[in-house]
């Protein structure tokens, strides 16, 4: 059996990514290592996790690309459901992210905004 269990962003600051998402969508921290290059926050059965770039140089020691607020996002998204999305957009503007789409409805129905903050591509 596989499961998938963990979603790891290597980002410059992550206490500042846990209060991100913590600000924003009210996710609490689950642990975080006490070298405070690891930390994974309470988000339902796939754990939104954190590293440090320092360690992903040593777990990726052939490179990596970077997350880099003044390039292109990288081809990915992290999708959440919420119940207000326009209220959701407005508070992650509010906590630092980057505007990259505001709200809008798509032709099969469902109300999508994009977002970006300056450690790694995270989208609504």
């Amino acid at each position: 059996m596989v499961i998938f269990s963990h979603t790891i962003f290597y980002v410059k600051d992550i206490l500042k990514s846990v209060a991100f998402y913590k600000n924003v969508f009210g996710f609490e921290l689950k642990f975080m290592h006490e070298s405070k290059q690891y930390a994974e926050l309470n988000t339902g059965a796939t754990v939104i996790a954190f590293a440090s770039e320092s360690l992903g140089d040593f777990n990726l020691s052939k490179g990596y690309i970077h997350n880099d607020i003044n390039q292109l996002p990288l081809a990915s998204e992290v999708c959440f459901t919420v119940s207000d999305v326009q209220n959701f957009y407005k508070k992650a503007l509010k906590a630092g992210a980057i505007a990259v789409a505001p709200p809008q409805e798509k032709p099969w129905g469902q109300t999508v905004a994009y977002v970006r903050d300056e450690n790694y591509s995270d989208f609504l």
